[in-house]
């Protein structure tokens, strides 16, 4: 599902059900989730396998993905950007070139409803809640409190290698449509509610924009930042 959300310039895999749950690992990899429980184990090795077959895709050597100490992120091979995620019944990794995509924010999640509570203290603004409430009221068959959750995740996956800071749900305003003609997908646009440039000086949109789908069960979430926006950036910086 999630190739049909990503550019051209960005190579995908996805596993279902545990079809990569027991692929191999590095040993810079199996350290990380040597004291973890089982179903961990697996979504790891899985989203790793996804990762380097992604990587295969766009010509890069497919080694290890270790984790960095600070908050655990992927560490991609230099000069490429990516993301990797998994639920039940699916993981999937997405990879490009540094040249083609700033930065890249994927996820996943089952396509049913938030836990009582949750959707509470995620939400960061009346006019987020007001539009969630009016698309949850003209299409109650999407779970929107669980597309909200996830989106707000693929922008902190997509903003992290920039700050290398966390960023809270509340610190993101998100406001969703649907593509015409398909109501299982459409778009989002995320405004940062924290001071500061949304990723490095001079670099990036105001606003992150991502695409959304539920279908089979799931729903998942990407944003990709093409590269001109650097340059774009750069070129009204200089001016």
């Amino acid at each position: 599902m999630i190739e049909h959300l990503l550019p051209a310039a960005v190579r995908s895999r996805a596993a279902y059900g545990d079809e990569l749950d027991d692929a191999p690992l590095y040993p810079e990899e199996a350290v990380h989730v040597a004291k973890a429980v089982a179903k961990r184990r697996a979504e790891y090795a899985a989203g790793r396998a996804c990762a380097r077959a992604a990587l295969a895709a766009l010509g890069a050597e497919p080694g290890p993905i270790p984790r960095e100490a600070e908050r655990g992120a992927p560490v991609w091979p230099e000069g490429v950007v990516g993301s990797i995620t998994h639920c039940d019944g699916y993981r999937a990794a997405a990879v490009a070139r540094t040249t083609d995509v700033l930065t890249l924010g994927i996820d996943a999640e089952p396509h049913g409803p938030l836990p009582e509570g949750v959707l509470d203290v995620i939400v960061s603004t009346t006019a987020e809640t007001d539009a969630l409430a009016a698309l949850t009221a003209s299409d109650p068959a999407i779970h929107w409190d669980r597309l909200l959750f996830s989106a707000k995740e693929t922008v902190y996956k997509a903003w992290y290698p920039f700050h290398r800071r966390m960023l809270g749900f509340t610190e993101a305003e998100l406001l969703f449509t649907r593509d015409a003609g398909a109501p299982d997908r459409g778009t989002y646009t995320a405004r940062l509610l924290v001071p500061g440039p949304l990723l490095a000086e001079g670099t990036g949109p105001d606003v992150f924009s991502g695409r959304w789908m539920a279908r089979d069960g799931l729903v998942v979430t990407a944003i990709a930042v093409p590269a001109e926006d650097r340059a774009e950036a750069g070129g009204e910086a200089a001016a």
